[in-house]
């Protein structure tokens, strides 16, 4: 079963095409890496998926649901979460209000309870809070859950981003270089939580990045773009031994298995 099915996808501005024919399907429970070199069309593809962009060709579904000229809000509210390549945190809320912004749609109450400030309201404004306060725990961030984010580090504030997705309850989550800033230790820490929260949240898992160190060791099937196109798909040891792969990243051909390895910081 699929989670997440590209088909024939592509998009132009202004006459010049961002991605081109792209297809491949991503299996429910997996986790998917998307690589690429720069300007491959990565995060263009993130913003197709999650209606930031409308494609001007092809299909995108989400299970059995078209998402298609639905709107972001309501991909999200479909089960569909993503953080993004530039960190977009609200620098004048505290960390932990930070992850109740993504609450909304998991609420159990709605406008009239919240102007009557009734008992449901209350409730649900405590289990949201509990719910916040866990994923900063899993993050490690409880400690700053007052602070405001721009105190954070730049790998703290990617964490951040993620536990504020979470907040959303997704089936899918997208991952716009998350390693992106962090050190090797945060980024084998980065490892273990995304295999946790697979399996615990029981995710699907799709993740855009340039750190090797993260994309091999953690994804279980890649595809690659390169100038909005298809030139690979496979398994972390195949793509990493794959000519057109190795001639994107490195603008050779003929290179020594696992050099693909040293192609990203």
């Amino acid at each position: 079963m699929s989670a997440l099915t590209l088909g024939s996808v592509g998009i132009t501005f202004g006459g010049l095409r961002a991605v081109s024919d792209v297809s491949f399907e991503v299996p429910a429970g997996s986790i998917f890496g998307l690589i690429g070199p720069n300007g491959a069309g990565k995060t263009t593809l993130f913003n197709l998926v999650t209606g930031v962009y409308r494609p001007t060709s092809g299909t995108i579904r989400f299970g059995d649901v078209d998402l298609v000229g639905k709107k972001p809000a309501a991909i999200a509210a479909a089960g569909v979460a993503r953080t993004f390549q530039n960190i977009r945190l609200f620098g004048q809320l505290s960390v932990l209000d930070n992850v109740l912004v993504a609450c909304e749609t998991t609420r159990t109450t709605g406008l009239g309870g919240a102007l009557g400030r009734t008992r449901a309201f209350a409730d649900d404004e405590g289990a949201m809070r509990a719910r916040a306060l866990e994923l900063l725990r899993v993050f490690d961030l409880e400690g700053v859950a007052d602070e405001q984010p721009t105190s954070l580090s730049y790998g703290n504030q990617r964490r951040l981003e993620i536990a504020r997705a979470m907040m959303l309850r997704p089936r899918l989550l997208l991952l716009d270089e998350p390693a992106a800033g962090m050190n090797y230790g945060e980024a084998e820490g980065l490892k273990a939580q995304i295999r946790w929260l697979r399996d615990e949240f029981r995710l699907t898992v799709v993740l855009v990045e340039h750190n090797m160190q993260v994309v091999m060791g953690v994804c279980e099937e890649l595809h690659v773009l390169d100038h909005g196109e298809t030139i690979a798909h496979g398994t972390p040891e195949a793509i990493k031994r794959h000519p057109k792969v190795l001639a994107a990243y490195l603008g050779e051909e003929e290179l020594a298995p696992g050099d693909l390895e040293l192609a990203a910081p």
